[in-house]
């Protein structure tokens, strides 16, 4: 079996990184970062079934099929995650956050690929996670911090 983990340090409190992570409005900001998916009907909410839509190449229609089966705000995410084809196998995703003493720890766990398949699309979505974390939800991060200061202003 393969997986995946990306850690990253945000220099935010915890519910401003929750926000970006599952607000809908923030989510479609940096999904699209790396060539990720925009995420459609999707809610931090359990039994919520939702999708991420990129764009389509060889041998993939570009969905992907989710629904959310934990939640605990602001600390965990957990949702699971299949490819549009047939064939594709149900994976988990989760998101752990973690105060710290200079903003939040964010950790996103991808478990559960099969056979060569699986290796080869963990290390594909690996890439495009760590591009995502790296570039793509910081300056959001920093959009709603922003936001919130101003309006505290």
């Amino acid at each position: 079996m393969s997986d995946y983990r990306v850690i990253r340090e945000y220099e935010y409190p915890i519910d401003e990184v929750w926000e970006v992570m599952t607000a809908p409005e923030w989510v479609a900001k940096w999904t699209t970062t790396g060539q990720g998916g925009r995420p459609e009907d999707f809610e931090a909410v359990v039994g919520r079934k939702f999708r991420f839509v990129g764009k389509p190449t060889l041998g993939w229609a570009g969905v992907v099929y989710c629904e959310v089966k934990e939640v605990d705000a602001p600390r965990m995410l957990h949702y699971t995650w299949k490819g549009d084809q047939e064939s594709d196998e149900v994976t988990d995703v989760r998101y752990l956050l973690e105060s710290t003493e200079t903003g939040t720890r964010f950790t996103w766990d991808h478990t559960g690929f099969e056979g060569i398949g699986g290796f080869a699309m963990s290390r594909l979505l690996s890439n495009v996670r760590h591009k995502m974390m790296t570039d793509g939800v910081p300056p959001v991060l920093a959009e709603l911090h922003a936001r919130r200061a101003d309006r505290s202003a």
